[in-house]
């Protein structure tokens, strides 16, 4: 009577195969990511350095999940007796490279997290400049339009000043100016001298009202760069330094069992 092989033990090497080749393709594929993405490759530039190691950490799990299927189907084989214990050597053992690619790996994300702080702290101080710079020169703008407004309107009012009671209440039926700008000619052609403390008053007042917004927007555009770089640094670095340690641990652990 023919006996019947259970149906794991049959499945277990194409199992194991499988999962090796994936593993295989899957960290290979990152491989080449890391390699590729970056082009062209600016290496002094911290604009291209901080989108890297952007990109390096946000792929960094996928090179793990290839490790973890390629050693998956070892243990396929070594929990089926189906492993080849008798090998020449460990420098042909695929699982050696494969260690040592995650020992390589934890050792480049150790060095990529001082960087990326480093080069967020650097941007941020740039990004601060910037809009210190970006909040002087609106100030000039500002200052320059209040003149421009200063002189039209000291012209405008001098021309009502010349102007008849009857003119300017044609100006105010025609809304070129309103009853209280009328009433204000009348009290500086009896008060002369009330017209430039008024002008100078008004202009400060925009003055005032103008650096207000400036400043707001100045503080919130800091506010903004900071946020992000604070985010930036906890969501890169820390991956970073979460995938060192998960690499070092596979790399090194792993590289001992095999002595």
């Amino acid at each position: 009577m023919t006996s019947i092989k259970p149906a794991g033990r049959i499945t277990a090497p194409l199992a194991s195969r499988i999962l090796k080749t994936v593993g295989i393709i899957i960290t290979l594929s990152a491989l080449i990511d890391f390699f590729i993405l970056p082009i062209p490759y600016r290496l002094l530039d911290r604009q291209w350095q901080l989108a890297f190691t952007t990109q390096f950490v946000d792929r960094g799990i996928v090179p793990l999940v290839g490790l973890a299927l390629l050693f998956a189907g070892y243990w396929i084989d070594h929990a089926t007796g189906t492993l080849d214990e008798r090998r020449p050597g460990r420098t042909r053992d695929l699982r050696f490279w494969a260690l040592l690619l995650a020992s390589l790996l934890g050792l480049i994300y150790v060095l990529l997290f001082p960087l990326h702080l480093n080069n967020l702290r650097l941007n941020n101080a740039a990004a601060q400049e910037q809009i210190n710079q970006e909040a002087e020169q609106a100030e000039g703008r500002l200052d320059q339009s209040l003149a421009t407004a200063l002189q039209q309107q000291r012209a405008q009012i001098a021309q009502l000043l010349n102007a008849s009671d009857e003119q300017i209440e044609q100006a105010v039926r025609a809304n070129q100016i309103n009853q209280e700008q009328a009433n204000q000619i009348r009290e500086f052609k009896q008060n002369p001298e009330r017209l430039e403390p008024f002008l100078q008053e008004r202009v400060q007042e925009l003055r005032s009202r103008g650096q207000t917004e400036i400043r707001t927007r100045k503080e919130d555009a800091q506010a903004t760069a900071r946020t992000e770089s604070i985010k930036s640094g906890l969501r890169i670095g820390l991956g970073s330094l979460v995938l060192a340690v998960g690499y070092i641990i596979i790399g090194w652990t792993g590289l001992k069992s095999l002595d």
